[in-house]
């Protein structure tokens, strides 16, 4: 995958868990044609870019600390 459609995805990525579309890794890595290891990767980079992004084990859901 080149750097353009990695940071297609990070930024898609980004916008699920922003509007709450995240419902698991499985959803992600199918959309994203990746593993669920590769997903977690990206939500790593998200947080080491400086966004706040937490798990919910009762909704099950990522979302963004404020």
């Amino acid at each position: 995958m080149d750097y353009l459609t990695y940071s297609e995805k990070l930024n898609y990525l980004l916008e699920m868990i922003e509007k709450g579309r995240l419902l698991s890794l499985k959803q992600a890595s199918e959309k994203f044609e990746c593993s669920k290891r590769t997903i977690k990767r990206m939500i790593k980079v998200l947080r080491d870019k400086g966004y706040r992004i937490n798990y919910c084990k009762k909704t099950g859901k990522y979302f963004i600390e404020n």
